[in-house]
């Protein structure tokens, strides 16, 4: 638990929440694991597990389109980057869309916020047609009053940008937003942005505990813990 700060204040005088999507309020980064899996595989490139963990540090933040310039820049891959990206959004589509849950108490604190008018804005690196397809299926926009992609603007994490775009249009002060984030340089963007961050547990990121706590303001083991 974060000394500095104690969770049960976390919510105090915040006027918006934004979330990251992956890792934070969906529990999907298996889902790219198995994609990658897949997508190297097809092409006959096997990869070590110090060489996975390696290439997911370095795509950490980056947007759809700057992984899969990352991938063919990294594979000599003959696609490009539209190619790339509308593959693995076919290849991803139907787990976003059936296979992908929401985490432990993200509906319920949605909800709370809604019901003590916080505004709500999301700030992902994942595509515009895969928040959309678990955005439907869990009637997210229901909840949010702006959903940002990294595509949307100049700069992916660990840049501020994504976050001071959800927090415009939200129209939230920086200084007045808490973000929730799964992952250091999700982190390193939302405190970049001027906001108070949470960062969250997730299996995925587990072996990154330590640095998420030194870096955030506050950690959680789940949004129930809220």
């Amino acid at each position: 638990m974060k000394l500095r700060q104690h969770k049960s204040s976390m919510l105090n005088n915040i006027k918006g929440v934004i979330f990251d999507l992956d890792g934070t309020i969906a529990d999907s980064m298996w889902v790219w694991e198995q994609i990658d899996d897949e997508f190297l595989s097809s092409r006959g490139i096997t990869l070590s597990e110090v060489e996975l963990e390696n290439m997911h540090r370095e795509m950490e933040g980056l947007s759809f389109a700057q992984t899969a310039d990352y991938f063919i820049n990294k594979f000599s891959l003959p696609e490009t980057s539209i190619q790339i990206q509308n593959l693995w959004n076919e290849m991803a589509k139907d787990y976003y869309r059936y296979k992908v849950k929401l985490k432990d108490g993200a509906l319920s604190l949605l909800k709370r916020l809604n019901e003590n008018n916080i505004r709500i804005g999301m700030a992902t690196s994942n595509s515009r047609e895969l928040v959309s397809e678990i955005s439907n299926h869990f009637h997210l926009n229901d909840y949010f009053d702006s959903i940002v992609t990294s595509d949307d603007v100049r700069a992916s994490k660990p840049a501020p940008d994504v976050y001071l775009k959800a927090s415009n249009d939200i129209g939230v002060e920086p200084a007045s937003c808490l973000v929730f984030e799964d992952l250091p340089n999700g982190i390193l963007a939302g405190k970049a942005a001027g906001m108070k961050v949470c960062a969250i547990e997730d299996k995925y990121s587990a072996h990154l505990k330590s640095e998420k706590i030194k870096l955030a303001d506050y950690f959680i083991d789940t949004l129930l813990d809220i």
